[in-house]
């Protein structure tokens, strides 16, 4: 794939949205799966959800999960069914149905059973209030500055009494650090890194 990147771009200018759209192939591999030519997803064989699992285990309290795909979301929520069992976990992204997501929300908050809320920055990194969570942890990154700011802050709301500590998963020697380390130099990757410096990424 990272052949394949490259020749793409080496075959035309070098846009900053043809660079992104192959960092992202790139991105989702790193987190276990890729999108075929035909639609379908595809998985790859890694160990992210099980480091996941890891740092769950050495957590204590409440954590909440950010992750850029809706697919691992899935995938996160079924292994911690699995390990820490039903009622254990919510969810809010995307396809969590409009009425379920305040419930969610408020279960996750004051239900000592529910430890874990994963969810998209995108949908939920703006406007909620998640202080019963004194660890985040990042299993994928998007290039969204300020969607990674925002989601940072829901664990920092007025009510918040512990440290929070945060945590990013990332494979080494892979786009992911250079994501991982663009964001927390407060870089905007979208719109600040520019075609030929992503292809360098690449």
């Amino acid at each position: 794939m990272k052949k394949e990147a490259l020749a793409i771009l080496n075959g035309k200018q070098v846009t900053t949205v043809n660079a992104l759209t192959q960092l992202m192939r790139l991105h989702q591999i790193t987190c276990g799966h890729f999108t075929a030519d035909d639609g379908s997803i595809q998985r790859i064989p890694n160990n992210r959800i099980s480091e996941l699992m890891d740092i769950l285990e050495e957590t204590e309290g409440k954590a909440i999960i950010w992750a850029h795909y809706q697919w691992d979301i899935k995938d996160i929520i079924k292994e911690i069914n699995k390990k820490y069992g039903p009622g254990s976990v919510v969810d809010y992204y995307g396809l969590t149905p409009q009425d379920e997501r305040q419930p969610n929300i408020k279960k996750f908050q004051s239900d000592p059973k529910c430890r874990f809320l994963v969810g998209t920055p995108a949908t939920g990194g703006y406007g909620i209030t998640l202080t019963a969570a004194n660890t985040v942890i990042y299993y994928s990154n998007g290039y969204d500055l300020e969607k990674r700011l925002q989601s940072e802050d829901r664990a920092h709301r007025i009510g918040q009494k512990k440290a929070v500590t945060y945590v990013d998963i990332n494979a080494e020697n892979t786009v992911d650090e250079k994501i991982v380390k663009s964001l927390r130099k407060k870089i905007n990757i979208a719109s600040e890194v520019l075609g030929e410096e992503l292809k360098a990424w690449i």
